[in-house]
């Protein structure tokens, strides 16, 4: 395969708890119904279905748009399908795309473009869309005019340094600058007296300020006392929501009743969370117990420190 090959690696979410509400043959054939689903939307778009993997598919396209324009009909269409579905029958996807050079042999693909789309769709979370510079690239003549969110450098788990990552924005209702990059600062002098910021992730809540270090991982928010993050609401389970440090990244999972809500700031998008997680970046605000279609709802606000001077 040439070097501008691109490789999307599709997964569907939440496939455990169907399995415990369908049983084993009718979750099987559901999760097979879907895969199959899959791999008709990336021939319609003009790719390859490589493998399927459990609940998961690769593929390969001769470019990166014919690739993001297949992840974004996957969600499109997911989500619409989703909406008749029982919620505890929900599966939700996530995608991960990458371009680079790739080796087949006897089918199969290898490569580091392989292995970043199965990272990027592992740390996406549900409902995302995750893509590299090299993808983002080459939308730049692409005349549907695809938008991304650039999440800034990301952590990858087998790379030394942090990968630049986009955000596709396939719903249509977000409107997003395209391609938004963050501009590079001007050396300030001053900031050379003062130490840098910790690593970790800063939480606040009302008059509640925060600012957890990698060693203080896991973070736990919740109503409870035993909570490493209080927050006083009926609404917030007594341990709602868990922050992790994992492979160089903060996961944010859900544990509560009532769901967790995550977006970032400078996108409306919000993502779900029911007993799944994410990535947090950057900063943004986590609503517990409530969409932020609730006005009432008790909302986090989290900054990512990455302990560096700027």
């Amino acid at each position: 395969m040439s070097a501008t090959t691109t490789v999307i690696f599709a997964d569907l979410t939440g496939s455990t708890s169907l399995f415990e509400v369908l049983g084993n043959e009718m979750a099987t054939r559901t999760v097979t119904t879907l895969t199959q689903w899959i791999g008709d939307v990336v021939v319609e778009n003009g790719g390859r279905v490589v493998k399927t993997l459990g609940d998961g598919v690769l593929a390969v396209f001769p470019d990166g748009i014919g690739a993001v324009h297949a992840a974004v009909d996957l969600q499109r269409q997911h989500a619409q399908r989703l909406q008749e579905w029982p919620k505890q029958v929900r599966m939700r996807l996530q995608v991960g795309v990458a371009s680079g050079e790739v080796i087949d042999v006897d089918g199969d693909c290898y490569g580091d473009a392989v292995n970043m789309a199965s990272r990027l769709s592992d740390l996406s979370g549900a409902d995302q869309i995750w893509a590299t510079k090299s993808v983002v690239t080459q939308h730049r003549s692409d005349p549907h005019g695809v938008r991304f969110r650039s999440l800034g450098p990301v952590p990858i788990r087998g790379k030394s340094n942090a990968t630049t990552i986009y955000r596709v924005e396939w719903d249509v209702e977000v409107h997003t600058m395209n391609l938004t990059v963050p501009a590079a600062l001007a050396p300030n002098r001053g900031a050379a007296l003062l130490p840098p910021p910790a690593q970790g992730i800063a939480l606040s809540w009302l008059d509640q300020q925060r600012l957890f270090t990698l060693d203080q991982m896991p973070v736990h928010l919740g109503r409870a006392g035993a909570a490493d993050f209080e927050v006083n609401d009926q609404r917030v389970s007594r341990l709602h929501a868990r922050i992790d440090w994992r492979n160089g990244t903060f996961i944010l999972t859900d544990l509560s009743s009532y769901g967790t809500w995550v977006r970032f700031n400078g996108n409306s998008l919000e993502l779900a969370l029911r007993r799944n997680d994410c990535v947090l970046v950057s900063d943004g605000e986590i609503a517990l117990g409530a969409s932020f279609e609730d006005f009432t709802v008790p909302t986090v606000a989290f900054t990512v420190t990455s302990g560096q001077r700027r």
